[in-house]
């Protein structure tokens, strides 16, 4: 009689068991999730990588157009303004025929003689009337006695400069000008014509910081 009444209860706690065990399976269990290895994050830079990816992004931070061969017309020396850093540069978009202009640079003149020969710091002019060649910027910088370097801008420096500063930067009677610092920055002046006075003030921090 008692065989009777237990059997079936033991039936019932064997298959909860049963039941139970299958759940907590640990192959079912595994198999429902990623695999560890597509779980893991790459492995972080190194010090020396970092650094690199650092020199990259500033390397490319700068315009195209610093790396780009120019002429001085009247040197007939090639360079490029990458060669230049370290240095000040001051730049001016310029016509011939631009009379703001040739005002423009007879300040520039006068500020070049209250700086002095100075190493560290280069005036350019560059020519963005594509109607221009070197002959005429030659004659005209001959004529006016400017001295610091002149040139003439091929097509891809006038659309790099017009995306770069704006397209007022190819509009000589505005006196367009900019700064490029040491590190290779530039920082755009006021449109209109700037007293020798107004660009030695405007370059000096940046001199200073030499």
């Amino acid at each position: 009689m008692n065989i009777k009444k237990i059997n079936p209860w033991l039936v019932m706690v064997l298959l909860g068991l049963a039941a139970t065990a299958c759940s907590t399976d640990p192959q079912v269990s595994v198999s429902a999730e990623p695999q560890p290895a597509q779980m893991m994050p790459e492995a972080a830079p190194t010090q020396e990588e970092s650094h690199d990816a650092v020199m990259d992004e500033e390397s490319t931070g700068l315009p195209d157009w610093y790396n780009w061969e120019l002429t001085d017309v009247n040197s007939g020396t090639a360079f490029r303004l990458n060669d230049e850093q370290g240095k000040v540069v001051l730049v001016e978009t310029m016509a011939v025929w631009c009379s703001n202009c040739l005002k423009q640079q007879q300040e520039v003149s006068q500020l070049l003689q209250t700086l002095g020969p100075r190493e560290d710091f280069v005036s350019l002019a560059i020519n963005i009337d594509p109607n221009e060649d070197i002959a005429t910027l030659q004659n005209y910088t001959q004529q006016h006695g400017f001295d610091w370097r002149y040139v003439v801008a091929p097509e891809e420096l006038i659309n790099e400069i017009s995306s770069l500063y704006g397209v007022q930067y190819l509009n000589p009677p505005s006196t367009p000008m900019l700064i490029i610092d040491r590190q290779g920055q530039a920082h755009l002046l006021p449109f209109g014509i700037k007293s020798a006075a107004e660009l030695q003030s405007a370059l000096e921090p940046y001199l200073n910081e030499g």
